[in-house]
């Protein structure tokens, strides 16, 4: 295992721990890169979803299950985006790699589950328009948005659990699970199945079915914004394909290094780990992506983003003209001084 790269990857399963350790220059170029991805990825998730929480509490009556969708999806990026610094650095605290490991499995599970119930929302919108008006209240966003927070930490907890500081010969301690001997393959395999079910084989065949169906529905319509949602559809489905799928994948050949003799060796556990980083950086880019696909192109949010905008600026040049007519005022009542 590549230790530069895993100082970044504190999820590493060091499949094979009996590799060479000692870091190439293309381990440390590799890293560099990371910490910048890392950064980028918290500056841009930061950003935009901080700005939807702003809008949808201040600006926004949350009314309908839509709402609730878009609170809960950037409160579940936010938080996993407030902890991406601290990933990219090794961590000395027990406390600490728990807590990062913790919200990492929380804002991993959480974001594809919400992700997934905005899909459901919008199919029940075009496709049950009418049938589906009383499920689409207030009340079910919220007890929906419930069952998956509490879902989310239920799966998150032998994450948690099994979260430890492991101390490498060069003394330096990286946070990795550490599992019981005589059950690690289960807890290994138990991980990684629960990660590609929740990924690949429920939440991606759920929004397929469900834009599928809203595009059946919309190509028989007349309406004139046909177009525009077909495109939108489309966009969403092909982020999340790019997003998860090379981590589900990365994950699938991870499970693979236990039953394979072949793909115990070093070189092709250097690879899938190396691979795994920025497989990894790739899903994380996700909860920077979100506000854009779920939010900023939603007419709703874009109108009452476009108030906000509108009376902040108007109140910014109302403020900077009274200022100046302040100003102006006091200086033509200021007494000039003589010179003596």
């Amino acid at each position: 295992m590549n230790t530069s790269e895993s100082e970044l990857n504190y999820l590493d399963y060091d499949y094979n721990g009996t590799c060479d350790q000692v870091p190439g220059p293309e381990s440390l170029d590799g890293s560099s890169v990371l910490l910048f991805l890392y950064y980028t990825v918290f500056c841009l998730s930061l950003l935009g979803n901080s700005t939807v929480l702003w809008v949808l509490l201040r600006y926004m009556k949350l009314k309908t299950m839509t709402d609730i969708c878009l609170l809960n999806l950037a409160l579940s990026d936010i938080i996993l985006a407030v902890f991406l610094p601290l990933w990219a650095h090794d961590t000395q605290n027990l406390a600490s790699c728990k807590l990062m490991t913790g919200v990492y499995q929380l804002g991993f599970y959480s974001g594809t589950f919400f992700v997934t119930l905005m899909s459901v929302d919008r199919y029940l919108a075009i496709v049950h328009a009418v049938a589906a008006m009383r499920a689409r209240t207030l009340r079910y966003g919220i007890a929906a948005s419930t069952v998956i927070w509490v879902l989310s930490v239920i799966m998150a907890l032998p994450g948690v659990t099994f979260a430890s500081l492991e101390t490498e010969p060069d003394n330096i301690s990286q946070c990795q699970p550490l599992y019981p001997v005589e059950s690690q393959n289960f807890w290994k395999m138990m991980r990684n199945f629960s990660e590609n079910t929740v990924g690949l084989f429920v939440c991606l065949p759920i929004m397929i079915f469900c834009y599928v169906k809203i595009l059946v529905v919309l190509s028989k319509s007349r309406n004139s914004k046909k177009d525009r949602a077909v495109k939108l559809i489309f966009t969403i489905v092909c982020v999340f394909v790019v997003c998860w799928v090379p981590y589900n994948v990365m994950v699938f050949l991870q499970t693979l290094q236990l039953f394979l003799d072949t793909l115990n060796a070093c070189e092709p556990s250097q690879t899938i780990n190396s691979a795994m980083s920025f497989a990894e950086i790739i899903a994380l880019s996700h909860c920077c992506i979100n506000p854009v696909i779920y939010a900023f192109v939603g007419e709703k949010f874009r109108k009452a983003l476009d108030k906000v905008l509108t009376r902040y600026l108007c109140w910014r040049q109302e403020s900077r003209g009274i200022h100046k007519d302040t100003t102006e005022k006091e200086t033509s009542n200021t007494p000039v001084k003589s010179d003596y």
